[in-house]
């Protein structure tokens, strides 16, 4: 059975938060609310749970994986960024976007592109996720959660539960999310930003 957590999406409850860390750090796969859609995360170096993740969502070797994170603070131990980006990107979070930028040593190898060696940087507007990060102390494998065969990511709790049942450890019930999923800008050619794809966040600002 999976655990289902109702926790409030604007003033979560310190108690169901670390319940849902306990579950990350326990080697569990969670499905939990975003300021885009809902989301599938586990801690970084959790090699089972990533391997669910793949098996559910059917990616390939060359999915672009994300690091959803507090602020930017971490940002020299998992990615290389120049100054003018450092900018950009402080200027566009939290909100959004995902940020594809050169991966460091730090960041697990199954994580990163096979060839390009990037990762995605993902610091979100929500404050359960903020939540969650808070309570966990570092960045969280994430991935959006859109199932093979399926258009549109999943934004119904309800619809969530359902499909998801059994299939991961923890649910995190925080209402309806959107539809549209994050604006991806890559930084990782160091010669200005790249849109790869055009999502919830305005270009407005970008270039």
């Amino acid at each position: 059975m999976t655990l289902v957590l109702h926790i409030h999406p604007e003033t979560p409850q310190p108690r169901l938060l670390r319940q849902a860390v306990d579950v990350l750090r326990s080697g569990g796969l969670i499905a939990y609310p975003t300021d885009t859609t809902y989301a599938l995360g586990c801690s970084i170096g959790e090699k089972g749970a990533l391997e669910r993740l793949i098996r559910l969502r059917r990616l390939d070797d060359k999915h672009q994986f994300s690091l959803l994170c507090a602020d930017l603070s971490v940002l020299a131990l998992y990615a290389k960024v120049a100054n003018p980006d450092y900018r950009l990107l402080r200027a566009h979070t939290p909100g959004p976007y995902t940020w594809i930028l050169k991966g460091t040593s730090e960041v697990p190898r199954r994580l990163m592109h096979p060839k390009k060696r990037n990762i995605g940087i993902r610091v979100p507007d929500h404050a359960i996720c903020q939540g969650l990060l808070a309570e966990h102390g570092e960045p969280i494998m994430t991935s959006t959660l859109l199932l093979p065969g399926d258009e549109f990511p999943l934004t119904d709790p309800v619809d969530v539960r359902n499909i998801l049942d059994g299939q991961v450890d923890l649910i995190i019930d925080g209402g309806f999310c959107g539809l549209t999923e994050t604006t991806v800008i890559s930084l990782a050619e160091g010669d200005g930003p790249e849109v790869v794809r055009e999502g919830a966040g305005s270009l407005d600002g970008i270039f």
